[in-house]
């Protein structure tokens, strides 16, 4: 094997590699494949698949739609529930959700093939551009948003539905929150996030504002005022610093800017990739910033989590997926410094952890790993300062407190998705607290 040039450099593969490393990681299923897998379902009375899903979607119902030819029917059954049905089938880790607790799975140690067969309905539907629902009498009332992600799209859709006028605003320039900005390439080709902001929106009465921040362009108690009612689901802004020393050294970046400027990339030979990439973190952030590092050919590309590898936040699929494509995963390092010379990264130093007396600390023994990138992808935090209101809005665990219904500490706001207290960095959580936080707007809207 030819060695890679050391450093951050472009153009480390071809242009055929690329599109091969970079296309869908599931193909869709045909027809027939569609049929075949839902035949494989017994379509449990008790449902312990639908009780997994955070959004509630009658699994077994539209599998049976499926198996008698119907998927526009069962698009329905899902969009009902989940009106983001499409982007869960594709990034949901349904392995530890409804796949977990297949019968099936259970049984044979393979489940139905849930997250595919649904993407096969929704895909099928959207594809016609079939259309499910009509909007409620005109209410007079309007809400805004704040957020065009998977909270906001969902709570907008859902206000529209009964009646409402909504107007989203949306710091980024493109809608979609994390699912156009932060979720793998290879999860979510072919423009989809867009489209499915474009069939959410079809629905009428939601206006998006786009490049329009919290704190920057407008103020939250400029919305408050303006409108009968609020719903933040602008998810999470800030990024949780490594501390450790020499981490504003060059080469080192935060891993959602990465998978960001990936995403919106429209030649990937012109990105630059290290030869040698560590990725701090355990979550789906870092796993995903891992592989697609690999995949734009970094030879060497490291996960170093501070803990063993039950307490990764990312799923035992996603580790393995990462493995498969070349990725060393360490567990029990903690990083302490970055080492940098004349500009240019050399090493990582991290110290080894260990649980003592049931807290996580250093045992003093260190080791260097070579790398000339360092991505950092160690969490996400709210960036209270743009709310603006002081402490009536009042914050849990550094997110926006909120109750069963999404209601906040502040009257006529709500909130959803990650910047909530309630919030899971998963699509599908965000899609069914937005859900639901519109339908609590809507009653108490009504009086």
């Amino acid at each position: 094997m030819t060695r890679l040039k050391d450093g951050i450099a472009p153009g480390r593969l071809s242009a055929a590699q690329y599109r091969d490393n970079f296309s869908d990681l599931h193909p869709p299923l045909d027809d027939h494949e569609a049929l075949v897998a839902a035949d494989r379902c017994y379509f449990c009375h008790d449902a312990p698949c639908m009780n997994a899903c955070p959004t509630s979607i009658d699994i077994p119902l539209f599998i049976r739609e499926i198996a008698t030819g119907n998927p526009l029917g069962s698009a329905k059954t899902i969009f009902d529930q989940n009106i983001l049905g499409g982007m869960c089938a594709r990034v949901c880790p349904t392995e530890q959700l409804c796949e977990e607790v297949c019968v099936r799975e259970t049984a044979e140690g393979k489940p139905v093939e849930i997250g595919r067969l649904q993407r096969y309905a929704t895909d099928t539907a959207m594809a016609v551009n079939a259309q499910f629902f009509l909007r409620a009498p005109a209410t007079g009332k309007k809400i805004a948003v704040v957020g065009a992600g998977p909270a906001g799209l969902a709570c907008a859709h859902r206000l529209a539905m009964n009646g409402h006028e909504v107007e989203i605003f949306e710091a980024k320039k493109k809608s979609g929150g994390l699912n156009e900005y932060g979720i793998a390439t290879y999860k979510t080709v072919d423009g989809f996030a867009q489209a499915e902001v474009n069939y959410v929106t079809a629905i009428g009465g939601i206006t998006i504002h786009n490049a329009k921040s919290l704190g920057r362009d407008f103020k939250l108690a400029d919305l408050t005022s303006d409108y009968d009612a609020v719903f933040l689901g602008m998810g999470l802004g800030g990024v949780n610093a490594l501390d450790a020393k020499g981490e504003d050294a060059k080469g080192v970046a935060d891993a959602v800017d990465f998978i960001a400027d990936l995403r919106q990339a429209k030649d990937l030979g012109k990105l630059a990739i290290g030869r040698r990439v560590v990725v701090i973190g355990g979550g789906m952030t870092a796993i995903d910033a891992a592989i697609q590092s690999k995949l734009l050919g970094a030879e060497e590309v490291t996960i170093c989590y501070r803990r063993g590898a039950e307490a990764m936040k990312a799923s035992r699929y996603e580790q393995e997926l990462a493995a498969s494509k070349g990725v060393t995963i360490r567990h029990w390092l903690a990083p302490k410094r970055i080492h940098d010379k004349k500009g240019k990264l050399r090493t990582i130093e991290l110290e080894y952890t260990e649980v003592r007396n049931g807290k996580l600390k250093g045992s003093g023994e260190t080791i260097e790993i070579a790398c000339d990138q360092v991505f950092k992808a160690i969490g996400q935090m709210l960036v209270a300062d743009d709310l603006g209101v002081g402490g009536r809005l009042e914050l849990e665990r550094g997110k926006i407190r909120i109750d069963k219904e999404g209601c906040t500490s502040l009257a006529g706001v709500w909130a959803g998705g990650d910047c909530s207290s309630t919030g899971d960095d998963l699509t599908v959580s965000a899609v069914a607290q937005g859900r639901d936080a519109a339908e609590s707007i809507h009653r108490a809207l009504a009086g």
